[in-house]
């Protein structure tokens, strides 16, 4: 289903536990055209000019602003780079390691790569190089200067097929989702769900640049961490462009076929679909070399060497890995042995079969670094999350799932645990309309576009659940509590709900006409209709 932002007010809803990019702002209009509304990214190639050993730094310019940077080479042994992009103001940004892509994609003759690198939007790009200090220079000067051939008096360069011993830089510009359109949180995900997962077909990929069919493995085993290096600088909405220019580098770049991940999470926690198959069938990927084979792999967008993952990031990266090896029947905390199919990306040679954590990551089988050091050393707690995909969450864990919305603020600002509210009981859920609710223990906090995060407790809390919730005649509450010398009132959006100190009744005004209502039942706590089934992603 396609949704349109009905009004800027949506935009404070109160949950961001999952932020999802609207499907038609990538895929096509509202009415169900599927004519991409992003233009496909943009890839450039530039020659880096007589590389010699040591470091050399080259300065790079186009026109037309980029925001993606990688380099292809036949050959990366002994070679390092970095990445860093001209601001606005004339000043550079920091530098920016571009990783090679040890282990990922085909183990076969061609063009090698490094990750792209995510260096925010620019026209200028500086590229430091360093070689080992003895290395001959590489480059069109240096082969302008071969001694064999005959001298041809210019520096053969051509930008489409560079000449195969150069390091070439591909400068790509990934579109973006048209502005007036931004990603809408959505609710926490209940147990036993995946999150919210963007496909295809929403983050605009072609399907014609792929080349054959998916290929199927007879079952998942394992399930394998990445990174994708560079920047950790990207806004939600430049994700799905970072996706998509991943799977046309990938693709037509270094000729991968397809991209080289089953998954991809960005920061704010949006899952992308990634390498076509399907999402619950057992694709194999070309993301692990010498271990791809029965693995699934689950890339994480952003660098974590020092900066640790989003907690957003990394639950949905575990959430994601407990569904995907759940339908296997694999435990996140078992070990599974995994024989490798050798290849010169891996440090296990063929017919080995080293014993491995069911959910291990790049590095454990490469000769990489991936996903980085930050991220390495949280492996565990995303094995306990995947382990916990079934059960039931708890307070700290629903808590967590409220963070940078509406009702969380609300909550935080009464005392958070230590609040007359207590502890959080459910995840956020949908009411009426656009009203969102969470239960706590001692009440609940509404939150709508017109009325605000507002908590109710108490008495006032069961009379006003007796008479519809926000369906009865008195709509959501605008106002917390009001204590009075003999009453404690509470404003709705049609009315009030007066507690009386002294008889402990409860009185409803409407139009100012007061109506005393009956005292609830011992059993009579009023249910919200939605209760009657687990809360879902509205998406």
């Amino acid at each position: 289903m396609l949704y349109r932002r009905p009004a800027p007010s949506i935009l404070f809803t109160a949950l961001a536990a999952t932020v999802v990019m609207l499907p038609w702002a990538i895929s096509g209009g509202p009415d169900g055209d599927d004519s991409p509304a992003m233009p496909a990214p943009q890839l450039a190639q530039q020659p880096l000019s007589d590389l010699g050993g040591g470091e050399s730094i080259r300065e790079l310019h186009q026109d037309t602003p980029f925001s993606m940077v990688a380099l292809t080479s036949e050959d990366f042994a002994g070679t390092s780079a970095r990445v860093r992009a001209k601001k606005d103001d004339g000043s550079w940004g920091p530098w920016y390691e571009a990783e090679p892509l040890e282990g990922v994609g085909a183990d076969l003759p061609g063009p090698r790569g490094t990750e792209p690198v995510f260096v925010g939007r620019t026209t200028t790009v500086q590229v430091a190089v360093t070689r080992p200090s003895d290395a001959p220079p590489i480059g069109p000067a240096a082969a302008a200067h071969k001694p064999d051939g005959p001298a041809l008096g210019y520096i053969p360069a051509n930008v489409e097929s560079p000449l195969p011993q150069n390091i070439t830089a591909v400068l790509i510009s990934p579109p973006q989702a048209p502005p007036d359109l931004v990603p809408l949180p959505n609710a926490a995900t209940p147990a036993g769900q995946p999150p919210r997962i963007i496909n295809r077909v929403e983050w605009g990929a072609d399907e014609g640049m792929r080349c054959g069919e998916p290929r199927y493995d007879t079952r998942i085993r394992a399930g394998v961490v990445h990174h994708t290096a560079g920047s950790n600088e990207y806004t939600p909405e430049d994700s799905a462009g970072i996706v998509r220019s991943i799977y046309e580098y990938h693709t037509r770049t270094l000729g991968w076929c397809d991209i080289a991940y089953n998954a991809m999470v960005d920061k704010y926690g949006q899952v992308f679909e990634g390498r076509a198959g399907g999402m619950n069938r057992p694709v194999e990927g070309a993301h692990t070399g010498g271990f791809n084979h029965n693995t699934w792999g689950v890339a994480m967008l952003g660098n974590f060497d020092v900066v640790p993952p989003t907690p957003i990031q990394l639950r949905n990266t575990a959430t994601l890995l407990g569904w995907v090896l759940g339908q296997a029947g694999v435990d996140p905390l078992a070990t599974v042995v995994m024989p490798s199919e050798g290849g010169s990306f891996t440090k296990f040679p063929f017919g080995a079969s080293p014993t491995l954590p069911t959910i291990f990551t790049h590095r454990d089988v490469g000769n990489t670094e991936c996903p980085g050091n930050a991220a390495y050393a949280l492996m565990g707690q995303i094995r306990d999350i995947a382990a916990r995909f079934n059960d039931p969450p708890g307070p700290e864990q629903l808590a967590e799932t409220l963070r940078g919305g509406a009702i969380h603020a609300k909550w935080e600002a009464l005392g958070g645990m230590n609040s007359y509210l207590g502890r959080p009981t459910s995840p956020e859920a949908s009411g009426e309309g656009a009203t969102r609710y969470v239960t706590f223990e001692h009440g609940a906090v509404y939150w709508s576009p017109e009325s605000g995060a507002e908590p109710v407790t108490g008495e006032l809390y069961n009379a006003w659940g007796s008479l519809g919730f926000e369906r009865g005649a008195l709509g959501l509450p605008t106002s917390a509590e009001i204590p009075e010398p003999l009453w404690i009132v509470q404003n709705f959006q049609h009315g009030t709900l007066n507690f009386d100190r002294e008889t402990g009744a409860v009185t409803r005004v409407i139009d100012g006409v007061p109506v005393e209502l009956p005292p609830p039942g011992a059993d009579s706590t009023p249910v919200q209709l939605e209760r009657f089934t687990p809360p879902s992603n509205p998406a």
